[in-house]
């Protein structure tokens, strides 16, 4: 690893997924320099209160709930879509803090999420040969030569879309819209129209009587701010790095670098090499970081990645985000659970249940089963207290709209059912029912875990 870092070291490493294929790299040069010119999207007092949130619960004394589109697009871009997930979201939260009685950091996958890496460069359509759709700030996925070559103009567009699903999120967030009484409804008529509603529906009770005994008390959106604002955080696959880099500035107040693009960022499972140029771009600057564990990270690597991603073991700084499937968490995450409390490293552990599940139908769609996407999240509650650590968050690739694009949940969605509303520009995403489905059933195992904590406390 170097030891000298600039946001540009990272060119001098070796790239995956980095597209090389733009016809005229001076275009690309243009553009990033434009990039730079133009304001932050995020600030970087915002990215310290998010990392010290997520020291929390490195600590154990919160949750996160990580969520949101696996990739934006141009077309989809419509204000009630972003309602809608920012909604969903907030409804799993409120759920997740009732139940695990410890505060929800809330981070979406949101207003910057476009790029993907893809198995293969190009892809074949009768006989004909393009580059594959990598996300609609490199490339377009209509199966043509225009729309499927790299057009640098498009990262000024996914910049542009980024800054005004932020600014509609903020007002979200701090403009009442968040008020604690009307999720609460929002999940109540959830409960009433669920199919699986009378498993849900105590839960949903005991919250109604909390609120109502708050209130008796004095305690409402009027008295309290608390109650009616929140806290929400962006983040999204640091992947192209030329844009990145654009995006990163000194900040005045600390002389650090931060990366303006979001609050949180992550490295994929298929670009954490040690030494790499995603790891050398990510070592230095200091927003919160994620970074993806799949089966094929042996402890002693990912050991070593942790000491080059976060040096000084703060708290907070790094979250390890394990994406196993449900057929091989078991066996692979406690190796890595295990390393982590033997060392002393101080991290969140958050589970992605969605990639390591992902299958193709026989009629051609590729899905995600709910029950898997649960058993990975149920392996995951376990093997953490079990192995002595906190089970810390969820990332879930997710929609407030009602798509048909995972298999099952209590809506049990059918393959007959998957051509009704697929709409995803890349790969499966829970709808918000389903997505509520899944805040519940890991309600329940938070819960599991408070009680048994509780009981250790106690003799």
């Amino acid at each position: 690893m170097r030891e000298k870092w600039s946001p540009n070291s990272w060119r001098s490493a070796p790239a995956k997924h980095i597209p090389t294929d733009y016809p005229d790299a001076a275009a690309v040069a243009r553009v990033e320099a434009t990039l730079k010119s133009y304001p932050p999207l995020v600030f970087a007092g915002e990215a310290r209160n998010l990392k010290s949130s997520l020291a929390k619960v490195a600590a154990g004394e919160a949750f996160l709930l990580q969520g949101g589109d696996c990739a934006e697009s141009f077309k989809e871009f419509h204000p009630d879509n972003i309602r809608d997930t920012f909604r969903a979201l907030m409804q799993m939260a409120v759920v997740l803090t009732f139940a695990g009685s410890k505060p929800v950091v809330k981070v979406g996958r949101i207003a910057g999420q476009f790029a993907k890496p893809r198995s293969e460069p190009i892809e074949t359509q009768d006989g004909v040969t393009l580059p594959s759709y990598r996300g609609d700030n490199i490339n377009g996925m209509d199966f043509t030569p225009e729309e499927r070559t790299p057009d640098p103009e498009r990262l000024i567009r996914a910049y542009s879309q980024s800054a005004a699903t932020l600014n509609l999120i903020r007002a979200f967030a701090q403009g009442g819209y968040a008020d604690l009484r009307s999720v609460h409804r929002w999940t109540l008529g959830f409960v009433a129209d669920s199919p699986a509603g009378e498993r849900y529906r105590k839960l949903a009770d005991r919250i109604s009587e909390a609120l109502e005994f708050m209130a008796a008390c004095g305690v409402t959106p009027e008295t309290t701010p608390q109650m009616k604002q929140v806290d929400f955080y962006t983040s999204h696959e640091a992947l192209l790095l030329g844009y990145e880099e654009a995006m990163t500035r000194v900040d005045s107040t600390t002389g650090d670098w931060y990366d303006t693009s979001a609050h949180f960022l992550w490295i994929g499972d298929r670009t954490r090499q040690l030494g790499g140029a995603h790891v050398e771009f990510m070592r230095g600057v200091k927003n919160p970081i994620g970074m993806k564990c799949g089966p094929t990270l042996e402890p002693d690597d990912m050991l070593r990645l942790i000491d080059a991603l976060n040096p000084e073991n703060e708290p907070g700084r790094l979250t390890l985000i394990a994406r196993f499937g449900a057929e091989k968490a078991a066996a692979g995450l406690p190796r890595l659970v295990r390393a982590v409390q033997r060392e002393g490293k101080n991290v969140v552990w958050s589970c992605d249940p969605m990639h390591g599940n992902t299958l193709k139908t026989q009629s051609g769609y590729k899905t995600r089963p709910f029950d898997r996407i649960l058993a990975e999240v149920r392996t995951f509650m376990d093997v953490l207290p079990a192995e002595g650590a906190w089970p810390g968050g969820v990332h879930v690739e997710m929609t407030g709209a009602q798509v048909t694009e995972c298999l099952g949940g209590a809506a049990a969605v059918t393959e007959e059912d998957l051509s009704d509303r697929y709409h995803t520009h890349c790969d499966p995403r829970l709808n918000g029912a389903q997505a509520l489905d899944l805040a519940f059933l890991v309600a329940e195992g938070l819960r599991a875990t408070r009680m048994e904590a509780r009981k250790v406390a106690n003799g």
